[in-house]
């Protein structure tokens, strides 16, 4: 067995025992709302820990460690696969359009200032990523039609195998680029505008605000720019997070999905498929960023972890005492 499907064992079970119980936590935390965010922030970035919780729980757990290691589990059975493959699809793609929704909502809040009143608001939030998850499963639903069941044992299917006529089609082809451009390609641009249109505003605000304070001491402290910093501090965080674990992934799939639009079934040593599993590894890992990215960034929510850590401890601790 050739060194990537080592890795493989070894890196999917270690990073859904971390990143499992790490993005349940950070729903928990931000969920209660006593990490210093506006109420706006706190429904992305629920919204963010929610697909990185389901992409743990049913790409990582479910098809890269049970079913891969259980292979006659009710898993396997064609219908229960189909589910599987239309869930991980939607789990990335929610992942992937909730970390553009946010970017977007910190464009606005920075460079929009006069929409800024209207746009960044609860209610505004919960219809964004209600109306993205939609349009995301939407999207999806091709792909419980295109995969047929690997082989038939007592009238149960089992497997799946693609659909030659369906991924062969002129239909089926221009599916898939439209996959690549909706999962990676328009996420990763969008991204790197609005994060130039945003460097640009505050450089431009920054000397501005400096110009008007000159008169005042360099040691006393700006509490405005203060909060700003920590604000992009934490987009910058998140999107270049997402933009360098995926960029492997995006690259893979235009040399080698492309040519061969089917599920790849190559040699293990092949560049080909060292190349795609690579990118799957970095592409889930972004799954996990975030609760370090906040733990990191974000002193509010530091505090916040080490007290939920610690209240199952303390309530056990007062009943022992009892």
């Amino acid at each position: 067995m050739v060194i990537t499907v080592h890795i493989k064992n070894i890196y999917y079970p270690v990073l859904a025992a971390f990143g499992t119980p790490a993005n349940l936590l950070t729903m928990v935390i931000l969920s209660r709302g006593n990490c210093g965010l506006s109420k706006c922030i706190s429904v992305y970035m629920v919204a963010m820990a929610t697909a990185d919780l389901l992409v743990m729980l049913v790409n990582v757990l479910m098809h890269h460690i049970f079913s891969y290691h259980f292979p006659h589990s009710f898993l396997n059975v064609t219908t229960v696969c189909k589910l599987i493959v239309f869930m991980k699809c939607t789990n990335l793609g929610m992942s992937v359009w909730f970390t553009v929704a946010f970017t977007i909502d910190r464009f606005i809040a920075i460079c929009c200032q006069k929409f800024k009143t209207k746009y960044c608001r609860v209610k505004t939030a919960a219809v964004v990523v209600t109306t993205v998850s939609v349009l995301v499963h939407l999207v999806n639903l091709p792909f419980c039609f295109a995969f047929a069941p690997e082989q038939i044992i007592n009238n149960v299917q089992w497997g799946f195998r693609p659909r030659v006529d369906f991924f062969s089609s002129p239909a089926g082809i221009a599916y898939f680029w439209l996959q690549s451009i909706l999962r990676t390609w328009i996420p990763f641009v969008l991204i790197l505008m609005l994060n130039s249109f945003i460097v640009r505003r505050i450089l431009v605000a920054s000397r501005a605000r400096k110009g008007l304070r000159g008169h005042v001491s360099e040691s006393q402290s700006d509490p405005e720019m203060e909060n700003r910093k920590k604000s992009i501090i934490l987009l910058f965080s998140v999107s270049g997070s997402f933009i360098s674990l995926w960029l492997t992934a995006m690259v893979s799939f235009l040399t080698t999905r492309l040519t061969n639009p089917a599920h790849y079934r190559g040699d293990y040593t092949a560049p080909a498929y060292i190349a795609t599993e690579t990118g799957y590894l970095l592409m889930y890992l972004s799954s996990c960023t975030n609760t370090c990215i906040y733990a990191a960034t974000q002193t509010k929510f530091r505090e916040e972890l080490k007290r939920v850590i610690k209240s199952p401890w303390t309530l056990i601790l007062t009943l022992f005492k009892k």
